[in-house]
């Protein structure tokens, strides 16, 4: 249920080892509405001394407006989180991109060397993210005495797709697991299905990769939650220690 341009590999995964992918991606990704801060940010790049991304998506919608614009300033660090991002920024040419080995989420960055307060007291930060997002890391650089700027270069939306395309497999008892890659993907879900349609959904087993995504599909009353490690691997593991 992540975005449709990020779901083709884990897809084929599943096939591979036997299984049956439904896509219904309850998360959609466009540009900003307003480019005009991507936009003005290009010339300014030189200014910064880290640029953080905060997903897959950033980093494509970022690189792809800012290289044909010019070139990455020599001194301008790259750093992420999640392998995704990590191999996204590395196919656009990027050898040294720092990010967590383990666990994928801010509180896993902000454990850094490369965050510490040390390391980033004076420095400027440009943090290219989605409309919205959570502060965490921001907050913490600005505390640790950096000065952090960001810039909106993605929008996310709720898709608008027929609920019939889930109810109906659900229905026919072709569904026996649900993969819920963020917290707000759960609460679209919510949304594009109306409660009815939730309520037929509740009994199928969740696999969620992160505590705060497990507890929104328990909040939205899934009953049966699994918490897997984050990344694909952690999730075809957890599918194939359940179903054996």
């Amino acid at each position: 249920m992540r975005p449709r341009e990020q779901a083709g590999s884990l897809c084929e995964r599943i096939r591979a080892a036997g299984g049956e992918p439904l896509l219904f991606p309850v998360i959609a990704v466009g540009p900003a509405l307003d480019g005009g801060p991507l936009e003005a940010i290009v010339p300014r790049l030189d200014e910064f001394d880290l640029a953080f991304f905060v997903s897959p998506n950033a980093a494509n919608h970022a690189m792809q407006f800012v290289l044909p614009r010019r070139s990455w300033p020599a001194t301008l660090k790259v750093a992420t989180v999640g392998k995704g991002s990590e191999r996204v920024l590395r196919g656009y040419g990027f050898e040294h991109v720092i990010a967590p080995q383990h666990g994928f989420d801010s509180e896993a960055v902000i454990a850094l060397p490369e965050f510490a307060p040390a390391a980033v007291a004076g420095r400027k930060v440009l943090i290219f993210r989605g409309d919205g997002g959570r502060e965490l890391l921001a907050d913490t650089l600005r505390e640790r005495g950096a000065s952090v700027e960001y810039v909106t270069c993605y929008r996310r939306f709720c898709p608008e797709l027929d609920p019939a395309l889930l109810l109906q497999p659900v229905a026919r008892g072709e569904v026996d697991g649900l993969l819920l890659t963020s917290s707000e993907g759960v609460r679209n879900l919510r949304q594009m299905l109306g409660d009815d349609g939730l309520a037929a959904l509740l009994p199928v087993t969740v696999f969620a990769s992160h505590p705060r995504i497990v507890s929104q599909a328990h909040a939205a009353g899934f009953g049966n939650v699994v918490e897997t490690p984050a990344g694909d691997d952690g999730l075809m593991q957890a599918l194939e220690n359940h179903f054996g």
